[in-house]
């Protein structure tokens, strides 16, 4: 049985066929699928609601706002937050990135020759932000690149010294499927500089990890709704309190001031100085819908069971000849496999997947470039699991994949 039937939560678009096939979802880690309860949670705001927030003091207008805010709590709740106050709402993982590039380097938080620490694994959206913001800063832009995109945390340990004031790294690989130990993580880059920031992009691992904010000794996070079984066009950026108060907004307009003058304007308080013009209204109230979900789950039975599809892949993908798997050999490796079959192009793998079997995979580069060339590819497949997968689908595949080699081969 799927994680998702025992506990009985429906999302109708596994209720379509590609031809004569149901179809199979292996992108969740493109962007996840949405349960019912979610879906009918946006359809009722926008049918019997749809006014805007922190304006209005009609019944409607009130009504949104309060819906804006319980999300609120519900994210700071979700990763054990001190304040409402450090969840900043965004259009998503990259906006949250943006955001915190801009201010993080228009602040007095950092100063001119030192730098911030990326690695080659990331994310476009954690890299291109970085070397935008700096590149009118004397900051310098350094990379840990590891070998086979491997991260070893004790390597990148190594590249601090008293000049890193930031290191912006990912919690979960999109094209590895590493999972970081981030509590290690972060324990020996506090250890190696007490004053060196720490951002972490967990779009990847929120689903399936969780994240005591309080405790993790973390300075800021970045994630999207829509990984985790939410609507698009929201995410978060959270951050320390003190930090976000030390850095100036990024996006500018209504809401986000406290008075304006024809001179000057200064900024309103948080969270709302980083919240500029309307919000995805919206989709607060799907956010909240697929954050009770996963609580109700438990981001711990999650884990486990991704990790057993995941595991169960891996074992019947090395048995495929000519197939070339990417990421860690342990139990790192959980949620996503990225791999290549012989000289078979990726897209014509996806393609063939699609119409033989009704079976949905990335193909590409993953917004991964950097660690594409490193990896000595230009592109790759990718499949990812979720609640909604199960075993029977990924015997499907491998038999498919199995008789794309014999035609294309």
């Amino acid at each position: 049985m799927r994680l998702s039937q025992k506990y009985n939560i429906a999302f109708p678009a596994l209720d379509r066929k590609i031809g004569d096939n149901n179809i199979i979802y292996f992108d969740s880690a493109a962007t996840s699928l949405v349960p019912k309860r979610v879906a009918d949670a946006v359809y009722n705001f926008d049918t019997k609601n749809k006014a805007n927030v922190h304006r209005s003091s009609h019944l409607l207008g009130n009504e949104s706002t309060e819906i804006m805010e319980s999300t609120r709590e519900t994210v700071k709740d979700f990763i054990n937050a001190n304040s409402t106050d450090e969840v900043i709402f965004t259009s998503g993982t990259t906006m949250s990135i943006n955001t915190l590039a801009n201010s993080f380097l228009n602040s007095e938080l950092i100063n001119d020759e030192q730098e911030i620490l990326l690695t080659s694994v990331e994310h476009h959206a954690n890299l291109v932000p970085w070397q935008q913001v700096t590149k009118n800063r004397n900051i310098n832009l350094k990379f840990y690149e590891p070998k086979n995109g491997i991260i070893i945390i004790d390597e990148l340990v190594e590249l601090i010294d008293d000049k890193t004031k930031l290191v912006s790294i990912t919690g979960q690989s999109n094209v590895t499927g590493q999972e970081i130990d981030i509590t290690n993580l972060i324990k020996k880059i506090k250890e190696k500089n007490p004053n060196t920031f720490i951002h972490l992009d967990i779009a990847q691992l929120i689903t399936h990890k969780k994240i005591n904010a309080k405790d993790l000794g973390v300075d800021f996070l970045s994630f999207s709704a829509h990984k985790m079984f939410g609507p698009t066009g929201v995410g978060i950026l959270w951050g320390r309190k003190d930090l976000l108060e030390a850095m100036p907004p990024f996006i500018t307009g209504g809401e986000m001031i406290d008075q304006v003058s024809l001179e000057k304007t200064t900024f309103n308080i948080l969270p709302f100085k980083f919240e500029a013009g309307t919000p995805n209204i919206s989709s607060f109230t799907g956010f909240k819908e697929a954050i009770n979900i996963i609580e109700e789950i438990g981001q711990e039975n999650i884990s486990k069971y991704t990790k057993e599809l995941t595991d169960y892949a891996l074992k019947e993908m090395r048995k495929v000849e000519g197939i070339e798997i990417y990421g860690p050999k342990d139990e790192t490796h959980n949620s996503l496999i990225s791999f290549n079959l012989g000289k078979i192009h990726p897209h014509d793998i996806a393609h063939m997947l699609n119409d033989l079997g009704g079976i949905g995979i990335r193909s590409g580069h993953h917004c991964a470039q950097p660690l594409m060339k490193q990896l000595g590819i230009r592109s790759s497949c990718r499949i990812s699991f979720s609640i909604y997968n199960d075993i029977s689908e990924i015997d499907k595949f491998i038999k498919t994949l199995k008789k794309i080699k014999g035609w294309l081969s």
